[in-house]
């Protein structure tokens, strides 16, 4: 009884500090992310008040968070949109790879990490931050941008990656090998295929056999098949988290938009225990030697992603203001950083601090690059259009003689 009451008085704290923390939040314009971060490391291992009698319901409660951030992403997104954006979007998701998975990669090797944890440590500072990126979004009121489907596109194609990127990583955490890696790969790639053909082919039928009047039924259903899918892909080593987003994809139409509005509230909760569990698993100590290469990865990568956005959008024929806006929206990394470093942490220990710090950063200073990189990019190219255009001073410039005058001059003098 004594346990129970603990874990209750435990519990009830930490999810009302969440709403406290997320009320401040939205009051002060940032995403949450951040805070429930330090609120992680505030209370869990080294940090004031370590919560013991929760531990296991908080852990249980992150993979379920993962499990709904994924599921409600792929609600967002329908099979033929994905197809869609891979077609048209596929060499701007290959320069948002090649420009910001490297610096990760080579950080990763720099500190000695070896292959897998500059695999894991790539992954962190490619993918952006889906949930930050639309809020920020909306909040700005730039959903209806000329800029905004490129955007969109650019995430859609990263988190079509995940569906690769993720059972791979899992993979080499588990050391298998070559060999047992082509597998799985193999078996994420045929597992994505076959739900994206699915959900093209037969995507009403599927979404008629879950579909309900009945809002309870509807998100028991929903939730439940979820859940074994997820459990099933983990047991496949595709990853929990790829197995939600491809029944999220499966679905469509009105069982989409139904669901979404049921289990919105459920991710929001899960999800901001998963923050906070991920820095609970992260001793506070362990973050100020690692502050600075944290702060040089992201200062790198600001400038990457920039570049992602300015590069997509202007093959989409989008104007500077409008690529910059791009860029700089595209910044802010979150969800999946934080992900990819808890599947990492167990077999290299040292990408929790490094990942806490960098995602505190990018978190932070993404809507502040969505709001002014494209305002003081146009500041600085007035500027520099300023210098190469220097006018000759008037006092300076020779008059011509009344010879010299053409009868064009000669009109304007007159004048």
């Amino acid at each position: 009884m004594h346990d129970t009451t603990a874990l209750l008085v435990e519990l009830g704290s930490v999810i009302l500090g969440l709403g406290i923390i997320g009320r401040f939040a939205g009051r002060i314009g940032l995403s949450p992310i951040p805070l429930y971060l330090l609120a992680g490391l505030a209370f869990g291992e080294g940090g004031l008040l370590p919560l013991g009698a929760s531990e296991e319901f908080t852990a249980i409660g992150a993979e379920i968070g993962v499990i709904l951030l994924l599921l409600l992403l792929g609600l967002e997104y329908s099979a033929s949109e994905l197809v869609t954006s891979l077609k048209t979007q596929y060499p701007s998701g290959a320069v948002d790879f090649v420009l910001n998975a490297t610096p990760g990669a080579i950080a990763g090797l720099m500190l000695g990490w070896g292959p897998v944890g500059a695999v894991a440590l790539a992954g962190v500072t490619w993918i952006s931050s889906s949930g930050v990126i639309a809020k920020v979004m909306t909040d700005m009121g730039r959903l209806g941008n000329r800029e905004t489907p490129v955007i969109l596109g650019v995430l859609v194609i990263e988190d079509l990656a995940m569906a690769v990127y993720l059972p791979l990583l899992t993979a080499m955490l588990a050391g298998v090998g070559l060999a047992g890696g082509s597998v799985a790969l193999l078996i994420a790639l045929g597992t994505v295929g076959f739900v994206l053909y699915l959900a093209l082919r037969h995507g009403r039928l599927i979404s008629r056999a879950v579909s309900s009047d009945n809002p309870e039924m509807l998100l028991l259903v929903v939730l439940g098949l979820t859940v074994l899918v997820a459990g099933i892909a983990q047991q496949l080593q595709v990853s929990a988290a790829v197995g939600a987003f491809l029944v999220g994809i499966a679905l469509s139409g009105e069982v989409a938009e139904g669901a979404r509005k049921l289990l919105t509230p459920l991710r929001d909760l899960f999800a901001a225990v998963f923050f906070v569990f991920f820095g609970l698993s992260t001793d506070p100590a362990e973050i100020p030697p690692v502050l600075l290469p944290a702060a040089l990865l992201a200062i790198v990568t600001v400038f990457t992603k920039i570049g992602t956005g300015w590069y997509a959008s202007r093959r989409a024929g989008i104007g500077p203001r409008g690529r910059w806006r791009a860029g700089g929206t595209l910044v802010a990394r979150g969800e999946f950083s934080i992900v990819i470093a808890g599947l990492a942490v167990a077999t290299e220990p040292r990408i929790g601090p490094i990942a806490t710090a960098y995602v505190l950063i990018l978190v932070i200073a993404g809507p502040l690059t969505a709001r002014w990189t494209e305002p003081v990019a146009s500041k600085l190219q007035a500027a520099l259009a300023g210098r190469r255009k220097k006018p000759v001073p008037v006092a300076d410039a020779p008059m011509p003689s009344h010879d010299d005058l053409t009868p064009e001059h000669a009109g304007r003098d007159s004048d």
